[in-house]
């Protein structure tokens, strides 16, 4: 498995073969890009006792805010969005990683979903927890987390429930 470097990135966004929207040539690192947060999130409601994970309507247990800056409570957890629309090619895989600065203040990025099939083309859903016991602000434009990308052995393609998914 090799990851993809700075000059491999631009070669295949160069190519057409990656699409980031929008796109700053400053967000490519020497093996990652990076992404900025969005500024819709979706709260857990506080009234909902239980969830059946068989049966789950994100919609019926959130609710959606546009804001332009929020605080995350200690313990609380959120669902965040990149702002950055990722569409990838059918060889090509990748993670998010959350940043070392936001996790030394107890900021999870991504709990348990960082895997980015091939094929995809959207905005990427954060899984975001506050496990510091302070609150932590957040503001919407902040580079929050990085995707690692590496090419697949053949070709695949996503098609699921989120594969073309824009909004939260």
């Amino acid at each position: 498995m090799a990851i993809l470097t700075r000059d491999a990135i631009f070669d295949e966004i160069k190519k057409g073969k990656i699409k980031i929207e929008p796109f700053d040539r400053s967000q490519i690192g020497p093996a990652s890009i990076d992404l900025t947060l969005d500024n819709k999130f979706r709260f857990y409601k506080q009234r909902c006792s239980r969830v059946a994970l068989n049966d789950i309507d994100i919609r019926k247990i959130t609710e959606l805010v546009k804001t332009d800056c929020f605080e995350l409570l200690p313990g609380q957890a959120i669902l965040g969005i990149t702002k950055e629309k990722i569409t990838l090619p059918e060889n090509m895989c990748g993670w998010l990683e959350g940043r070392s600065r936001y996790a030394r203040v107890g900021l999870q990025i991504h709990t348990t979903a960082s895997f980015v099939q091939p094929g995809i083309s959207n905005k990427q859903v954060l899984e975001m927890s506050n496990i510091s016991p302070f609150v932590l602000e957040i503001r919407p434009g902040t580079k929050i987390c990085q995707l690692i990308l590496t090419r697949t052995e053949g070709k695949a393609e996503y098609k699921g429930k989120f594969s073309k998914q824009d909004n939260l």
